[in-house]
């Protein structure tokens, strides 16, 4: 323990009686309103606080008298659950777990930031206070959600830290530790679509189902909203608004993945993708303007848990095919090359292509030239959708939609043309 000075000290003290006497007020709203023999406090929660923290400074190097008193503390919570098991809450753990909480707050302050003891402080205190809320959260919340929470933990918390960072062949610097990052990147963003997509109800919208689709996938989206085009037998300017918001929302999107990797590159792709996502917004409130009061209907795209681990597994063998694919596409015909294939792989999916380049997978080509190609990706990927719109929803229902998509897939294919002039000119 560092030497405190004697303001310091006192300052220490006094963090830790405030933060008890915070502590103790909320545990006496839950638990002493009916049962006022509950052991603990605004008194009880103090004086736990300033034992603690004498006990340890009259020891601080091996705290042996703090962890006597610790012993102490426990055995007299065992004896009051032992002998009052009828009384209300006598069974709660929170009982002698707050009074223990209490008796630590001292040690803490004195050995610890203060932020740390505030925050265990204010956590405690919303556990204690939110206690029905979160009972009735458990039944709100399905065992699968929780599920899909494990999994997530699981690529994150798990399998990420194990995999090796080294290359494991010369035919791409794509590492292990890279690809499941990359993974992991891409399934955060769609986990975050999925949920606000389950939980977030809206009735009477339809742009926002499509916004938080095109998060998770623009073109799945599309499909969708183009059967419900062809069920309704007619053009429906909402569905066309949402087909189009959902492709605006794809550019920012890959200006997230990119900037997860590489901030300087995504920098620099930040205006073009940021024009392309302004025309996309325009299309889609001109869109928007041209339905008729009371057409809109609520929209609903399919909520699909993007944590399959098998499908993760897929994800990761497209990418390490497309970082092959790349590379000897790079070596073999160069920079026309990468972009011819930036234009085949943008009609299916365009998250490998873009995360390998993000992640270095090309080298030897300029920033200019690397924007064209993702910008040569997406567009492709648009006109890809057009297709699928019509495909899906038919040439008279879909066909506006369609042809939006189209014109963003002009605009898309015109700025990688202006970044490569730009390049050329340098």
């Amino acid at each position: 323990m560092t030497a405190l000075s004697p303001l310091e000290l006192a300052g220490r003290l006094l963090l830790s009686l405030a933060l008890a006497v915070f502590v103790g007020l909320a545990f006496e709203e839950v638990y002493k309103r009916q049962e006022r023999s509950s052991p603990g406090g605004i008194r009880s929660f103090p004086m736990l606080a300033m034992a603690g923290a004498m006990l340890f400074l009259i020891e601080p190097q091996h705290a042996l008298a703090f962890v006597g008193g610790t012993f102490a503390l426990a055995l007299w919570l065992q004896a009051y659950v032992r002998s009052a098991p009828t009384t209300p809450n006598a069974g709660s753990l929170m009982i002698p777990a707050s009074n223990l909480l209490a008796y630590v707050l001292g040690p803490v302050a004195l050995t610890q930031p203060p932020w740390v003891a505030v925050a265990v402080s204010v956590s405690a205190v919303l556990l204690l206070g939110t206690r029905e809320q979160l009972h009735r959260l458990i039944q709100l919340v399905p065992q699968d959600e929780v599920l899909t929470a494990g999994k997530f933990l699981v690529l994150v918390g798990i399998i990420l830290p194990l995999v090796p960072n080294e290359p494991v062949t010369t035919a791409t610097s794509l590492t292990p530790f890279k690809v499941w990052l990359a993974v992991v990147a891409i399934c955060a963003l769609s986990y975050a679509s999925y949920l606000l997509q389950k939980y977030v109800r809206v009735h009477n919208a339809t742009l926002l189902p499509a916004i938080l689709g095109g998060l998770y996938s623009s073109t799945v989206t599309t499909i969708v909203l183009a059967k419900r085009l062809r069920e309704a037998g007619a053009a429906r300017p909402d569905l066309s608004a949402g087909i189009v918001a959902a492709t605006a929302v794809m550019y920012v999107r890959l200006g997230v993945v990119i900037a997860l990797f590489d901030a300087r590159f995504a920098l620099a792709l930040a205006p073009a993708l940021g024009l392309l996502f302004s025309l996309g917004v325009a299309l889609s409130l001109n869109e928007w303007r041209r339905m008729t009061e009371g057409a809109s209907a609520d929209v609903s795209v399919p909520v699909v848990n993007p944590l399959q681990i098998p499908t993760a597994v897929i994800f990761a063998g497209i990418l390490v095919l497309i970082s092959l694919v790349t590379a000897w596409t790079r070596a073999n015909f160069g920079q026309d090359g990468i972009l011819v294939l930036a234009g085949v792989v943008g009609i299916t999916d365009i998250d490998p292509f873009v995360v390998n380049i993000a992640q270095g997978g090309v080298t030897g080509l300029s920033v200019a030239t690397l924007s064209a190609a993702v910008l040569i990706a997406a567009s492709a990927n648009n006109i890809a959708k057009a297709v699928y719109a019509v495909g899906f929803g038919g040439r008279q229902s879909a066909g506006r939609p369609a042809a939006l998509l189209l014109i963003m897939a002009l605009a898309g294919f015109a700025a990688a043309g202006a970044s490569l002039l730009l390049m050329s000119r340098i």
